[in-house]
């Protein structure tokens, strides 16, 4: 499997992945607090300005944000169109900042550092039986793991759609991308399984 992870050796790489999770949930809770323009674009030249000293090239840093960055225009198309358009202006920005400071943490931390920093958040609540720490740790794990190797395999699906001559349509690329996702979930569920990873 593939990760968002780059491995290199930056002052971002070298905070701790505590200071930068804690970080990254203060600024989204600023985020959601401000409704400043200004304030919020200061804030996208901040997150721009850090994730691009990620060590990733300007080409691989922009093909990793375009999914999302499409979603957060057409989410503030949407605002547009049925408000006010400063609160489309304001989701948008406050929407892309939060996507660049999340990118950045991602690109900077571990695949290791991000399960044992959660799973050690997780233990108060393991002592008082509400949940299995190592267990979340894992499953948020692995739903990190799982982006890119969702993205490649929607990529795949739409250029196999474009060899054939056939229309892209949500209905015919969500199906197939859908049932290839829950395959790959049920193999690695029952790798895990047979390791004895997960605790009985």
């Amino acid at each position: 499997m593939q990760t968002l992870h780059v491995d290199v050796d930056t002052w971002l790489h070298r905070l701790s992945p505590r200071a930068k999770l804690l970080t990254l949930a203060a600024c989204g809770v600023l985020l959601f607090l401000t409704q400043s323009v200004a304030l919020l674009a200061c804030a996208n030249l901040l997150g721009a300005g850090l994730y691009f000293r990620t060590g990733l090239a300007i080409g691989d840093a922009l093909r990793r944000l375009r999914p999302i960055l499409i979603s957060i225009a057409v989410l503030s198309v949407f605002a547009a169109l049925v408000g006010p358009f400063h609160a489309a202006i304001v989701t948008a920005l406050r929407l892309t900042a939060l996507a660049l400071f999340a990118a950045t943490v991602t690109a900077t931390t571990s695949m290791a550092a991000f399960i044992d920093e959660i799973t050690a958040l997780a233990m108060p609540l393991e002592k008082i039986g509400l949940l299995r720490a190592a267990d979340i740790g894992l499953a948020i794990g692995l739903v990190i793991r799982f982006v890119p190797e969702i993205l490649d395999r929607y990529r795949a699906i739409r250029e196999a759609h474009q060899a054939r001559g056939i229309k892209i349509r949500l209905a015919t690329t969500l199906a197939p991308l859908i049932i290839l996702t829950l395959r790959d979930a049920d193999n690695i569920a029952a790798a895990i399984d047979a390791r004895g990873i997960r605790r009985q």
